[in-house]
């Protein structure tokens, strides 16, 4: 009899032990087996974040789980049915629980005395986490009243609530080396998308289980640092926004019936800002039975695991390892502007390029000439700025791409640029992030001179919220998409209308 089966023989359902409890799921859809979860209320007190518990002795779970993994390893080779990640996770907890009833007992031999029932529960927890999920860091992932994890050193950990509100928590490991430890083995165990963290690959990112994403980084840095985004919200609408508070219902609106015109945007603004939640929101007005592509580096909008669509194609860039080819190309790797080439024959009415920092600026734009009305994100910090970013990004291909050519591929395909602002404010106990849109612009191409043209569809008021500004004539039409034209009117300062004002 295997140790597996011999522990299932002995112990029977698993459930039913507090080590085997499962996580709550982050997200649903018809691969997780539930509904949608509700969006959370911005009107809920946060509760205070989870402090390490005082059972744990980290030592011994470093030395368990090092033997644990030998153990685990060991009994996976020899298994020539291959283990698939499940069998092996049942593995794993009846493993972790015979090293942690050994080691009591050697306690008890050499006369520490027994360990309390929360104690073995704690530790083999901690053991169970550091082999298959994310240790020390597990416990903040799990709780829903994080959403942001930003850690500059072991000991140096700064927690974003749900509210905005930011606070410290308690250290992830014992030493910075620890941490980068445990980040090396994290990034080196992916089953289906492993990367290399060292000091020839000083950079890490990350999608995590249960759909967080980690980017990290080392040896170039003073301290390791880390940065972990959980993705809380998932099923969100426009008019959950408006909820919220990020937009008006006229933005919403407007918005609203640009997506549906399938006209190409870019959501621009700082990191954390809520360009992914935005975007998320707009791919929502898309409907249930156009078939969408989604191209990213790390899966961030998970729109193939929400059930909101029926056809979902999701591609996932693949960063190559070892030496470079004649090519110049790691082996194994796999760019979006390659998975964007194979997707035409997907017969999709919709591609989605996810966050352009550099090169991936040539796929949104493959895409946003076929007409599909696609949509991305950039870093930028208003939305002028924000084209001159993605010319900068496209010039980045080579020299081949002059300005002139950036600018007019850029100005002939993006139609809309949204930006979102952060504030940050001082409150009691800590600071406060308030995230809002703060500007829309129409892009449309200009003189030779410039390139493109620029007209504020809604600019920031003193509160810095997005009001009514000047309406190019041809969105007038998106009336019939549902924009609130006459809501966009009585708003305006100084109703009127143009083609646009040369930027």
């Amino acid at each position: 009899m295997s140790e597996a089966s011999r522990f299932l023989h002995e112990y029977g359902d698993l459930s039913r032990l507090p080590l085997f409890t499962q996580p709550t799921k982050q997200m649903t859809g018809p691969s997780a087996g539930g509904s949608a979860p509700a969006v959370a209320s911005l009107a809920t007190p946060a509760a205070a974040p989870p402090v390490a518990s005082p059972e744990v002795d980290w030592l011994v779970v470093a030395e368990l789980r090092a033997r644990a993994s030998e153990q685990l390893s060991q009994a996976v080779a020899s298994d020539r049915s291959r283990l698939d990640r499940e069998a092996q996770q049942e593995l794993g907890r009846s493993i972790v629980l015979d090293l942690v009833e050994s080691t009591m007992a050697e306690d008890v031999d050499k006369g520490r005395g027994t360990w309390s029932p929360a104690r073995q529960q704690a530790t083999a927890q901690a053991v169970f986490d550091s082999l298959f999920r994310l240790g020390r860091l597990q416990p903040l992932v799990d709780n829903d009243d994080i959403e942001n994890i930003v850690i500059v050193g072991h000991d140096n950990v700064l927690l974003e609530l749900v509210d905005g509100t930011l606070v410290e928590g308690s250290p992830v490991a014992d030493s910075d080396q620890e941490l980068i430890d445990f980040l090396v083995f994290l990034a080196s165990r992916s089953e289906v998308n492993a990367r290399s963290f060292s000091e020839a690959q000083p950079r890490l990112h990350l999608r995590l289980d249960g759909g967080s994403r980690l980017a990290a980084a080392a040896w170039v840095t003073p301290r390791p640092s880390v940065v972990i985004r959980r993705h809380r919200l998932m099923q969100v609408t426009l008019d959950d926004l408006v909820a919220r508070q990020m937009m008006t219902p006229v933005v919403a609106s407007f918005l609203r019936a640009a997506v549906r015109a399938r006209r190409s945007i870019v959501v621009a603004g700082a990191q954390g800002a809520g360009k992914t939640t935005l975007v998320r929101a707009l791919c929502a007005e898309i409907d249930a039975l156009e078939a969408i592509g989604t191209f990213e580096t790390e899966y961030e909008l998970h729109l193939h695991e929400l059930g909101r669509h029926k056809i979902v194609h999701a591609w996932e860039a693949r960063p190559g390892s070892g030496e470079r080819g004649a090519d110049g190309r790691q082996a194994g790797e796999f760019t979006l502007d390659e998975a964007l080439v194979d997707s035409f024959r997907f017969n999709l009415s919709r591609q989605i390029v996810g966050e352009v920092r550099g090169k991936e600026i040539w796929a949104m734009i493959k895409a946003m000439e076929s007409g599909t009305g696609s949509i991305s994100t950039t870093h930028a910090a208003d939305a002028v700025a924000a084209v001159r970013k993605l010319v900068t990004c496209a010039m980045e291909a080579g020299p081949h791409v002059t300005q002139g050519l950036a600018t007019s591929k850029l100005a002939a395909t993006v139609d809309v640029i949204v930006q979102l602002s952060m504030d940050t404010t001082t409150v009691s106990g800590g600071a406060q992030r308030t995230r809002r849109v703060a500007e829309v612009i129409a892009l449309t191409p200009g003189e030779k001179e410039v390139g493109y043209a620029t007209t504020h569809v809604f600019r920031a008021d003193a509160s810095g919220a997005a009001q009514p500004a000047v309406l190019p004539d041809e969105y007038r039409a998106l009336v019939q998409h549902g924009f609130d034209l006459a809501g966009y009117l009585a708003a305006q300062p100084h109703p009127t209308h143009a083609n646009g004002v040369a930027s």
